[in-house]
Parts: structure tokens; C-alpha cells; sequence
């Protein structure tokens, strides 16, 4: 709708020592982790080791009503996943986790991230007869893993044998018949943590949000590199080599949502932090600050805590409009932005405003809020980015995959984008503010979106939507 950015995906994974209804705590896991994919969700129940399935396009409220959730029964473990496709189109075979019932047992399996070397593993199966459902790249992890639990003696080995010809981003949850496995790329590009149920049992989730949500504890962040497996005979761990960290920085910045921790810190307060940093490189002479819902707001709040300038609330957002707001005319597509957010007149009105968002893709969205405001009444716009201009595309699960669409690639100077949007001003968050958003951090940073410098080769990347493409026109 927004012409934002999106992240791929988030995942959730639960391990009790009892059989229960892990359908429904899978279910709430999800719905906080809605935030990182809104195209489609699915949960998998393991009932010794017998699998259950529901998934499908839409929300988590949508997909899952009672008939649903009843009709996964009960079990002691389970995985989850909601999805925003960055490969693989929106169709029915790539909604995870994906099932593979194979020579040894089931393996269910869910995915947050992007493969660099998709398309050379997929490659590699098909022509040993592999046939692929789906055109994700979460099918050549559980082809990677499937591989090589054959010639291996448990899931845990089978997973870190795979990790070694798997490149790229991956944050994932795994399930067997008896146990559990959450496993993270050497880098730890996207986030992944573990926490312990009210009965002793353990979840994972991209988030500590999703952790908080069914009322189970905080315990760490899993590790770069490291498989985590969850048994009846509890945790153990095992890592294959790991590379320097590097955290997507956006998931501070955007991606995570605002009560969440991540590698020990927190969200909320990088994102004051970004607005402090703004304030003290990009001053102007201003009445108010305003932050764009919802990912703006902490970011204005920081900005203003640190000019003095007053924050002030300048929007109410529809919380009842989905990505699947349907918009068949281009009058109705330009009337998006007065849907989903209506301005306070009152707050912003014969006043100079400082707004604040977290990034500015192709200039479209920036340009509609900006001419709400000074319809509404702001005598000035002055619209300030919590993260540096995007120019180049992501390799690891964020769908900014071409340079010609991105504004910041289309114009030189600050001067000659404010110009086209509408504002009276316009300045980003710095490359080194980016990296030190989160104070004494104990993890890297990827910031090759902004900067064009990769942690990883990412040369071999190629597209791995070929049945998705016509013939011909």
C-alpha cells in the first residue's frame, strides 16, 4: 500500500515436554510477529510424531479461526510462520513451513531470510531429479537438510552438514518427529532468540515480542552459526564456523517491532537514539515534531527530546487496513494515504513541522504525506529519514532488489529530492550514525543497502522465479 520497505519473513517454534495445545500459543507467537509478513501464515503441529498442517494467504486472524486452530489438535511441539515474499511468489506452495516427508521421517521447516546461492542449489537437485513445488528458497534448505539427514545419524547433524553449502541469510526453525531445531546463519543477518515456557518448556521466534506474547521468558539470543536442538533430554548446541557479525541494522531501525530486544538491546531506544543523532546533525527552526505511524514515532520523540523542539501526535492510523486494501483505480490509489492516515489538523496547523520516517524508497508515500500536511494547514515541511538513502539493492531477505526505482539513485543532492516530494527540507540519518545506533553494541552491522558494501559474496545472486515468468508476451 505504502510503496515501504519489506522484510521477508518471521518464524516460531515450540517445544513443550507434554502434549498440550501448542496450536494456540503458535497462533499468538504469530500474531506478534505479524508485523514482518502480512501475505501469508502457517503453523505445523508435531503429535508424535505425526504432522498436522494449516496455512494460507492473508493474516493470522484471517487464516486461523477456531475450526482451524481445533483442527490441528494437540501436540507437544510445533513451528510457525507468517511471510512477505522477497522470492518465491504470493502462491499457495511457498506459504512455510514447508512439509517434506522423506525416507527417515517428516521434517518441517521455516524460513526468515534469502539464500545468495539459491539458485546453484537449486540447480544442483534438479539435476539430480529433485522435484521443487514451490519457487522459494526455503525448499533448497529443506533439500539441503533432507540431503544429508541420509547419510547422517540425527536431525542436529543433518542441519549443520547443510549449513556448510548454504550461503546467505537464515534465521530458521526446524522440526523432526522428536525434537526441535533452531539454527542461524554465520553472519546472523536476521534476528533469533530463545526463551522457557510458564511449564518448562522452550519457544523461539525471531523476536522477543512473539516470546512475550504467550508469557514465557526471555532466556538469550541464539548465536551466529549456532544450532540450537530442543529433546526431551533438553538443550544442547553446536556451531559451525561463524564470520563477523553482521545484524541487518534495519531491524532497528524498521523491521522489529519497537518492544522487542535484539543481541541484548533495545529496539525502542535505537530508535531514539536515531532521532537524537538527527537532531544534533540536521537542525532547523521548527514548531513541532511529528513522527509517521509507527516506526517514526520513537525516532520524533528521540529528535525532540534532544532540539527541545515540543513533539506533538500529527497523525491517527487506520489499524483496520491490511495489504490487501484493494485499489482497481488510480484515483483510488492516490487516496491511499488519506485511508490509512488522517492528519491532526489542530497539531500541525500555521506551524513549521519536522516529520520524521524511517526511510524514503521511491519518493511516492513521502510526497502524499507531505502534501496532506500543508493541505492540512503546515506552513512548513521539513521531513527528516531515521536511516541513511537507500541505493542499492539487499541480498538478505529485504525486497530492494533494483537501483532504478530507488529516489535517493535518481537524484544528486538532498536539495533536489526535497523538491520533487514537497518538503521545505530534507536530510537522512548518517552511514556512521547507522553503525551507532545501538550504544556499545556487541554485535556488526550489514548496512549494505545504504553503503554497497556486502559482508558476503553476493556475485552469484540470480532470480529463482523461472516458473513464474511467461514464455512469452
Amino acid at each position: 500500500m505504502f510503496n515501504s520497505i519489506h522484510e521477508e519473513c518471521g518464524v516460531f517454534g515450540i517445544f513443550e515436554n507434554n502434549t498440550s495445545n501448542v496450536a494456540s500459543k503458535a497462533y499468538l507467537g504469530l500474531y506478534a510477529l505479524q508485523h514482518r509478513g502480512q501475505e501469508a501464515c502457517g503453523i505445523t503441529v508435531c503429535d508424535k510424531g505425526v504432522f498436522q498442517s494449516h496455512k494460507g494467504l492473508g493474516l493470522v486472524g484471517d487464516v486461523f479461526d477456531h475450526n482451524a486452530l481445533n483442527s490441528l489438535g494437540t501436540g507437544n511441539m510445533a513451528i510457525g510462520h507468517v511471510r512477505y515474499s522477497t522470492t518465491g511468489g504470493n502462491n499457495m506452495n511457498n506459504i512455510q513451513p514447508l512439509v517434506i516427508r522423506h525416507m527417515k521421517g517428516n521434517l518441517a521447516i521455516a524460513h526468515n531470510g534469502n539464500l545468495t546461492n539459491a539458485a546453484e542449489l537449486r540447480n544442483k537437485f534438479e539435476l539430480k531429479g529433485a522435484i521443487f513445488h514451490g519457487t522459494s528458497d526455503t525448499e533448497d534448505i529443506a533439500y539441503s537438510i533432507v540431503s544429508e539427514r541420509l547419510n547422517t545419524g540425527s536431525i542436529e547433524e543433518a542441519v549443520k552438514c547443510a549449513m556448510k553449502s548454504i550461503k546467505g541469510a537464515y534465521s530458521c526453525v526446524a522440526m523432526s518427529a522428536t525434537k526441535l531445531v533452531a539454527f542461524r546463519d554465520p553472519n546472523g543477518f536476521r534476528p533469533l532468540c530463545l526463551g522457557i515456557t510458564e511449564t518448562g518448556g522452550y519457544v523461539v521466534a525471531s523476536e522477543t515480542c512473539a516470546i512475550d506474547s504467550i508469557g514465557a521468558t526471555f532466556v538469550r539470543d541464539i548465536k551466529p552459526g549456532e544450532i540450537l536442538t530442543i529433546s526431551s533430554d533438553g538443550l544442547s548446541s553446536d556451531f559451525i564456523e561463524t564470520n563477523p557479525t553482521s545484524l541487518c541494522v534495519f531491524e532497528f531501525i524498521y523491521f522489529a517491532r519497537c518492544d522487542s530486544t535484539i543481541e541484548g538491546y533495545s529496539v525502542h531506544k535505537a530508535r531514539l537514539n536515531a532521532g537524537k543523532l538527527l537532531a544534533k546533525k540536521s537542525k532547523v527552526n521548527a514548531d513541532i515534531v511529528i513522527g509517521v505511524p509507527d516506526s517514526g514515532i520513537d525516532a520524533a520523540i528521540g529528535y525532540s527530546n534532544e532540539s527541545g523542539i515540543p513533539y506533538g501526535i500529527g497523525f491517527v492510523k487506520n489499524k483496520y487496513i491490511g495489504r490487501s486494501f484493494i485499489k482497481p483505480t488510480q484515483e483510488e490509489r492516490e487516496s491511499t494515504v488519506k485511508i490509512k492516515l488522517n492528519v491532526i489538523k489542530e497539531t500541525i496547523k500555521d506551524k513549521r513541522v519536522i516529520l520524521i520516517d524511517d526511510s524514503i524508497v521511491r519518493g511516492t508515500t513521502s510526497a502524499r504525506i507531505i502534501k496532506l500536511l500543508k493541505d492540512s494547514g503546515a506552513k512548513e515541511v521539513h521531513l527528516k529519514i531515521s536511516s541513511p538513502p537507500f541505493k542499492h539493492p539487499c541480498y538478505f531477505g529485504t525486497d530492494i532488489d533494483s537501483e532504478e526505482n530507488l529516489i535517493a539513485c535518481k537524484y544528486k543532492t538532498n536539495e533536489e529530492i526535497a523538491k520533487v516530494i514537497g518538503a521545505d527540507s530534507l536530510d537522512y540519518l548518517s552511514l556512521d550514525d547507522a553503525q551507532h545506533l545501538v550504544e556499545n553494541a556487541k554485535c556488526g552491522f550489514c548496512d549494505g543497502c545504504f553503503s554497497g558494501k556486502y559482508p558476503v559474496d553476493v556475485s552469484g545472486c540470480a532470480k529463482k522465479d523461472k516458473f513464474e515468468k511467461k514464455l512469452y508476451n
